[in-house]
């Protein structure tokens, strides 16, 4: 097996070029750890040991939804407060242990090769920083996409005669921007972060997370194509218009350590190859080539890392029409987290899409139940294991669930539910 990466890796965790989001704040979700664990032994004793965090996703993170804080109480929900470049480093470290793999850096693949019919992908076309313009051809039985957003395989699929694949967009404009600060004992009274989400009428949010070496990432936000601030007094005024003063706190009284980092996300997009009549067999695509989420919701680790997970499993089965059986199974992993933006993006009137009865029925009962929750530590434990997806989003409309969101809003004024 061999691994291509364009960037010329670094030998200890660090931001890169080839993955201009390794300068954000990220989020690898309960159940991305546990996949981790599972595809790769002992990550979790390695990140610890690199210093990510351990954290109680309920009671260490506040969430603030819809303006309102998730009842904060021990959940038993733990996940790890880490840097995307330490997760890399990892991951990379227990890759390149493998005496099957071979990972060559500083590489651009230029193009695909196939078959003389062109019914099947035979390889690719490479060229590294050391050959200059040179290409040369790397031959494989398996290809495999994981370039990212900027992936090329729409046009070079073209170029051999086959359709793009149809996609579905959810276009958000959003904008965002992160800093690290120094972190001190008194920050936050010792909590591991805040999360204040966005909600219609109010387009801003914020993040601050705790990372390794006695640092925070702090994250501002827009959707919807607002601007953000880059100057410390002028962040620290977005941040008082967020309804917790935790950002804007660890923006005035913590020392900066970088400068701020913007990026913009202009719309969740996923491409549904599963829809394709015809594929090349030997190559597939999965992570963000595939299916990038909105940021904001954490889910492109954990995604990824299951589709991983998928394709292990169907390999083992059997190498035989693996792209239809890869497609097809994938498609029904992606159902979930790809439901959760929709529903979630779909709530700002500025977002297009359509918005059936089904979705806004569950909207009313949604907001029903972020606002019970703010008061029922349940509900909130419940909720906040769909976001991490431990559990399908099915399981917030449980009849014991349910039962409780009704009783919140009987024993609550009308104008807190």
């Amino acid at each position: 097996m061999t691994v291509l990466d364009r960037d010329e890796l670094p030998e200890e965790p660090a931001a890169r070029r080839g993955v201009p989001q390794s300068r954000q704040l990220h989020a690898l979700l309960a159940r991305g750890r546990a996949v981790l664990e599972d595809l790769f032994p002992g990550t979790n004793e390695r990140l610890i040991a690199s210093g990510a965090l351990e954290m109680d996703l309920q009671s260490d993170l506040h969430w603030y939804l819809d303006g309102r804080l998730l009842r904060p109480e021990p959940s038993g929900l733990i996940g790890l407060a880490v840097s995307r470049p330490v997760v890399e480093a990892v991951i990379r470290s227990q890759v390149a242990d493998m005496a099957e793999v071979t990972i060559m850096d500083g590489c651009d693949v230029t193009g695909l090769t196939s078959s003389s019919d062109r019914g099947r992908i035979s390889g690719v076309r490479i060229r590294t920083r050391a050959d200059g313009r040179n290409s040369s051809v790397l031959d494989a039985d398996l290809v495999v996409d994981a370039a990212g957003r900027g992936a090329h395989t729409s046009a070079w699929l073209q170029e051999l005669g086959y359709q793009p694949a149809p996609e579905e967009s959810v276009r958000i404009e959003l904008a965002y921007l992160s800093r690290f600060y120094r972190r001190e004992a008194h920050h936050l009274g010792g909590r591991i972060g805040t999360a204040i989400a966005p909600y219609p009428g109010q387009n801003r949010s914020g993040f601050v997370n705790a990372q390794e070496g006695d640092r925070f990432m702090v994250t501002l936000s827009s959707c919807g194509g607002g601007e953000l601030p880059t100057r410390d007094a002028a962040m620290a005024e977005y941040a008082d218009s967020l309804v917790a003063p935790d950002v804007a706190e660890i923006i005035r009284t913590a020392t900066p350590l970088t400068e701020p980092v913007l990026m913009r996300y202009p719309a969740s997009v996923r491409r549904r190859y599963e829809l394709l009549d015809r594929f090349p067999e030997g190559y597939l695509v999965i992570a963000d080539a595939l299916c990038s989420f909105n940021p904001i919701y954490g889910q492109g680790m954990t995604v990824a890392a299951l589709e991983a997970r998928l394709l292990q499993r169907l390999l083992q089965e059997d190498h035989d029409d693996l792209s239809r059986r890869f497609f097809t199974a994938v498609s029904e992993l992606l159902d979930t987290p790809w439901s959760l933006i929709m529903s979630g993006d779909l709530r700002f009137p500025f977002v297009e899409g359509e918005r059936s009865e089904g979705l806004l029925a569950m909207g009313e009962y949604l907001d029903r139940y972020r606002a019970a929750a703010t008061h029922d530590a349940t509900l909130a434990t419940a909720l906040i294991r769909v976001m991490n997806m431990v559990d399908e989003p099915a399981r917030l409309m449980a009849p014991d669930l349910e039962a409780r969101v009704r009783d919140a809003a009987r024993a609550v004024p009308a104008s807190d539910v």
